[in-house]
């Protein structure tokens, strides 16, 4: 029998603990020490049992090879049943158990499943369980890198002034720190910009990245795709591309990008990459321009077997001027888009309607954190400075032509006072009747306070959190009487 991890795996080894994700179903392991032995000798490549167990011995030597082979059969079949590895009499066997994300399937990537937990699974979430683990020591999984700031939109709403983007990245810089989050034990690497693909070297990004086995998403406009790198794309094994589109009225869509034809462009580039079964999220941030259009953009994403999404709050642009908000949806324009998402998000109809909604959004949350950034995420840009996240570019931990990956990420004071803060630090929060609504965000309060400060809550996002509430509640009570 021959085993192999498939394709889309990606096997991490943490100290005493394994981790094995597959980001075409969204399912995740941990393991503990024992275990972590067996995942790591798995690879793409198959191998016999009896292969398996040579590389597991060196670790139990004074066990039985009969022992061992024993509880690798069980181990696998553990992990074949949850999705995770292939099983065969042949390679070719092998390959046509591997089924790739396609969008001919039912429900691809873009759907995410659930999957039950089994004896080798950890008794919580994984990630709630890694972060235990590395409690302490919180332990650098995601990446942003921004390959150059320039970009050849002009987003009437974008958060970083067009001033800014002229930068591209070195080679040298990428590649050095790549091999550093590869010594790290980093798991996820997002390439963004400006418009990423505007980078000469963009394609050879993607491959040096695969080299790595990162889980590697892209963030784009989609403009520039060409075939030379929809065929990088393919053949790199990609786990996302995120994009944005706005309306599928090519004048409203132009108008917000103020980039002539830029509709038919990015729209024919969806559909590219969906011919191609490369996995796609598609964005729609909802503004004065679209409000009354943004579903016809998530109706058609759901048409084409896409995920795809909508956000109603704006930031104001990173050196703290706000003109962009100029085309912020007010409060009633965020009421009407609020209802519109109830009304046709199945999901979310349901998370109302459970009996213990409202009461779990009123838990005690003083003791959480703000957010993740500097937990398991960080963001670097074109010049090599390092950010919280991308939106908040105030605010610099530190740069990467200056110090190491890991000496920012262990050492960076900045950092460690992010990390160390909690929901207690706005005191007014605390006892918000519409905490639970409410997606607490630091970079959105510094940008749009004149002082940079991220404690200064924004009464922008607390009005809107109070409306949400009210909205759920009415749409819940007339569910009830309907």
């Amino acid at each position: 029998m021959l085993y192999r991890q498939k394709f889309d795996d990606i096997i991490r080894q943490y100290d005493d603990v394994g981790y094995i994700t597959n980001t075409s179903n969204f399912a995740d392991r941990v393991v503990d020490a024992s275990g972590a032995v067996f995942l790591s000798a798995l690879s793409r490549e198959p191998q016999s049992l009896e292969e398996l167990c040579a590389k597991i011995s060196k670790t139990f030597i004074d066990a039985e090879l009969t022992e061992l082979a024993e509880d690798a059969r069980e181990f696998y079949a553990v992990l074949e049943q949850d999705g995770f590895i292939v099983s065969g009499e042949t390679p070719e066997e092998l390959d046509c158990k591997d089924t790739r994300f396609s969008y001919n399937v039912l429900e691809p990537k873009t759907i995410r499943k659930d999957f039950s937990p089994t004896v080798r699974r950890a008794d919580k979430n994984t990630q709630d369980y890694l972060e235990e683990h590395f409690k302490g020591s919180p332990h650098l999984m995601s990446l942003q890198i921004e390959l150059t700031s320039r970009c050849n939109e002009r987003c009437v709403h974008c958060y970083i002034p067009h001033a800014n983007k002229l930068t591209d990245i070195d080679p040298s810089l990428f590649y050095d720190v790549l091999d550093q989050c590869k010594d790290m034990g980093l798991l996820r690497l997002t390439l963004s910009g400006g418009e990423p693909m505007f980078h000469k070297n963009f394609c050879e990004f993607l491959s040096r990245a695969k080299d790595y086995d990162f889980s590697v998403n892209v963030l784009s406009n989609l403009t520039l795709l060409n075939d030379d790198i929809i065929a990088a794309m393919k053949h790199n094994r990609l786990s996302s591309v995120q994009v944005s589109l706005y309306s599928m009225n090519p004048d409203i869509h132009d108008s917000i990008t103020q980039l002539p034809g830029s509709f038919y462009k990015t729209r024919d580039a969806i559909l590219q990459l969906i011919h191609n079964d490369i996995p796609l999220q598609i964005n729609c941030p909802t503004m004065k321009q679209n409000k009354n259009c943004f579903v016809d953009v998530l109706n058609w994403a759901q048409m084409h077997k896409c995920s795809a999404s909508t956000d109603y709050i704006m930031m104001a642009r990173c050196d703290h001027t706000t003109d962009n908000l100029d085309n912020r949806l007010s409060l009633d324009e965020v009421g009407i888009v609020i209802n519109t998402i109830i009304n046709n998000d199945p999901e979310y109809q349901r998370k109302i309607l459970r009996d213990d909604f409202f009461q779990e959004e009123q838990r005690d949350r003083s003791e959480d954190r703000v957010c993740g950034v500097c937990i398991s995420s960080i963001c670097m840009v074109a010049n090599g400075n390092v950010y919280p996240c991308a939106g908040w570019q105030n605010y610099v931990c530190g740069n990467l032509r200056e110090t190491s990956l890991r000496d920012l990420w262990e050492n960076s004071p900045k950092v460690k006072y992010l990390r160390n803060l909690r929901k207690r630090a706005f005191p007014k929060c605390v006892g918000c009747v519409a905490r639970g609504f409410c997606a607490m965000c630091m970079a959105r309060n510094a940008n749009e306070n004149p002082n940079g400060d991220p404690l200064a809550i924004n009464e922008q996002f607390c009005k809107v959190a109070k409306l949400n509430r009210e909205i759920a509640l009415e749409w819940k009570e007339r569910m009830k009487n309907a």
